[in-house]
């Protein structure tokens, strides 16, 4: 049965001396001094990606409606997380078929930063008391038209971009373009073409297909005019996440070890709580379907660390990467060391790795140092400092 949302009247904001650290439960849960909440609004979406990961094991559509109220919610915070830096991110799903829920955690917590995950179907129905308050939209898109509505459906492209021109100028923060490169033949003018529509153009190698060895010398290609084009200009900036991510992480080494305590960028082993529908905490939304990485309930008010951590068999320290890629993306180092998937990890984590090393050489070829010494100063605090960097893995 589907679960119905239920909602208590926002309460008033509590002062910061409430949230103190005294008040947190002393907990090895969370490392460092903010979280992240992905906050899935529901498990139901509008459209049916073929390669949506959100799928496997049946969970998409599973959970229609968020099952806890915000006063359990507010306990769970208070116990967990008092005191830390929060930003939310409203997930899916589609996240915005669940808007009442989105607009009641923003009303109960003004002072927390808040970013949307979303196909950007449905973005027009937002209204200005929600956009104005996202610090950041984060859209998924696969490219060019021809590209975006083979994964997504007929005209989708065209609704995206059409909805993106409506709510451009009533956004509090940024539009960043989240693109899953799962497409051999995408070109460098289809990612270029993005950095014209977005302020941030995102890409993730997808995990869950086979890469040929055709298919990877067509990336390094796309990857090496995107490198080029990043290093061709001092006077402004490419905003293409990762190549920004991976610049700061060799020009600033010790940044990165510093921001995720020497573990990997995207998050799951140190800050980022994926909440369900039904209160379930999971640390990577890729992963959700399996038992073992139950981290924390909502409702049962309980949260452990993380069990996706970096372990002996993953050989991430003796690669030539690893001081600035930090370990890339955890889901894809289990199952390939941990659970020991010799398939998957010869179809998917080495070519994703052989990928990730391959940028970093390109972009050594460029002498990423002396260009960055040769930034105006508020380019190099963009590279440095990128809000965008809170909410996106950074490594591909």
């Amino acid at each position: 049965m589907e679960a119905t949302v239920t909602f208590h009247p926002a309460a008033p904001r509590q002062s910061a001396e409430t949230h103190t650290p005294s008040t947190r439960t002393q907990t090895p849960a969370i490392t460092g001094q903010r979280v992240e909440l992905q906050l899935l609004t529901t498990l139901r979406c509008n459209l049916k990606c073929t390669y949506c990961s959100i799928a496997e094991g049946e969970v998409l559509g599973s959970q229609g409606n968020v099952s806890y109220d915000l006063d359990t919610l507010d306990a769970f915070i208070q116990k967990h997380l008092a005191g830390l830096d929060t930003y939310v991110t409203f997930y899916g799903g589609e996240p915005t078929l669940n808007r009442p829920f989105m607009e009641a955690v923003m009303a109960r917590h003004p002072q927390f930063r808040f970013q949307l995950q979303t196909n950007g179907t449905l973005l027009d129905d937002l209204p200005d008391t929600v956009l104005s308050r996202l610090s950041n939209i984060l859209v998924s898109i696969d490219g060019g038209e021809k590209t975006t509505d083979g994964y997504r459906g007929r005209g989708i492209y065209r609704q995206v971009l059409k909805n993106l021109d409506k709510v451009r100028g009533r956004v509090g923060g940024s539009l960043t373009a989240r693109v899953t490169w799962s497409n051999d033949d995408i070109s460098f003018e289809e990612l270029d073409g993005l950095t014209k529509t977005f302020d941030y153009v995102y890409f993730q190698f997808v995990a869950g297909e086979a890469y040929t060895p055709e298919g990877m010398e067509k990336r390094k290609a796309v990857l090496k005019q995107l490198i080029d084009r990043f290093f061709a200009s001092t006077d402004m900036l490419y905003p293409l996440v990762p190549l920004m991510g991976a610049v700061r992480n060799k020009v600033m080494p010790g940044r990165a070890q510093e921001l995720y305590d020497g573990k990997t960028q995207c998050r799951v082993s140190t800050h980022i709580l994926n909440i369900m529908p039904d209160g379930k905490i999971y640390p990577c939304p890729d992963m959700m379907h399996l038992p073992e990485m139950l981290q924390g309930d909502i409702q049962a008010n309980w949260l452990k660390p993380s069990p996706l951590q970096p372990t002996a068999d993953m050989p991430c320290g003796d690669c030539e990467a690893y001081g600035w890629c930090r370990g890339n993306c955890m889901k894809n180092l289990y199952l390939a060391y941990v659970k020991n998937d010799e398939k998957y990890r010869r179809l998917v984590t080495d070519p994703i790795c052989e990928l990730v090393r391959f940028m970093g050489q390109e972009i050594d070829r460029h002498q990423p140092l002396d260009w960055f010494s040769r930034l105006p100063l508020p380019l190099r605090r963009q590279i440095t400092d990128c809000e965008v960097y809170d909410y996106v893995e950074i490594m591909p």
